[in-house]
């Protein structure tokens, strides 16, 4: 089921960008309710369009179908939290989100893969740690920046659910302070932006807390970009952090997000654990 609506998600995403006429910075759907091409939990959906009504990077929406699916158009500016971002010297991305319907269907798979708990590191308005968060995950929003953090500590409280955001260095934090035993880590940045340092790092302290790293899985943000990655395309542009710490492959999908909605390529994300 989540190939079927992963599928129709870059399928609707295609139609909506070579149609679009808006000005907007950003912009981004969701279905407007469930269907057979999104067989998605309705209260989960109602839930999705309650993160972006509430949150104040959106400030219009409006209906419109998109293949036959009726779909919610957001557009928002995410320009003031982006310029904000930039300022710490350790932030390996700048905030720019994922789709709300795709850090839905990554923590889907989180969910179907087994694991108890979503770390989202680099967390931005902490779009997959609250889709964590409703598909019953114990979630932890590690983010550096404390505009983000306050933002994300407002969305909890008007959409009333908690996915714990934290404001810290993510290459300082101690994770065994949140006493995890099966999570999944969320790594916010990708590999030639400063991401395989803040992986590497996180690595590292996965092994100092004993016998954790054998119950943990990492997803990798990558791109399909040549341009970006110099001709290594292989998992996203993570193949040599993978083979280095010995990790195994278990799903990869490419989803929209921001920064990809004006190319025919999506986002991939690359699941993993530990040999």
């Amino acid at each position: 089921m989540l190939d079927k609506i992963t599928a129709n998600l870059i399928k609707i995403k295609q139609e909506f960008a070579k149609n679009y006429t808006g000005s907007a910075h950003i912009q981004e759907l969701i279905p407007s309710l469930p269907s057979n091409e999104f067989p998605l939990d309705e209260n989960n959906l109602k839930s999705l369009h309650d993160f972006a009504d509430k949150n104040p990077i959106y400030f219009n929406s409006f209906e419109q179908e998109i293949s036959g699916v009726q779909c919610t158009i957001y557009e928002g500016d995410i320009n003031e939290y982006w310029l904000n971002s930039i300022k710490h010297g350790t932030s390996c991305q700048p905030f720019y989100p994922t789709w709300i319907m795709s850090a839905y269907i990554m923590a889907c798979f989180a969910k179907h893969l087994g694991y108890t708990e979503l770390v989202d590191i680099g967390s931005g308005d902490g779009r997959i740690a609250f889709c964590g968060t409703l598909l019953s995950l114990v979630s932890h929003s590690i983010e550096i920046d404390d505009v983000l953090v306050e933002l994300q500590g407002k969305i909890c409280t008007l959409t009333n659910q908690n996915f714990n955001p934290k404001c810290t260095d993510a290459l300082e934090f101690d994770y065994s302070q949140i006493k995890l035993t099966h999570p999944i880590f969320f790594i916010g940045g990708l590999p030639q932006m400063g991401g395989d340092i803040l992986a590497t790092n996180i690595i590292e302290r996965i092994n100092s807390i004993s016998d954790l790293k054998h119950n943990t899985g990492l997803v990798f943000a990558g791109t399909h970009s040549k341009r970006q990655l110099s001709g290594n395309l292989a998992n996203g542009g993570w193949s040599t952090l993978i083979e280095k710490h010995h990790l195994d492959v278990t799903n990869s999908v490419s989803l929209p997000t921001v920064w990809t909605f004006d190319q025919k390529i999506e986002t991939p994300y690359i699941y993993t654990k530990f040999k």
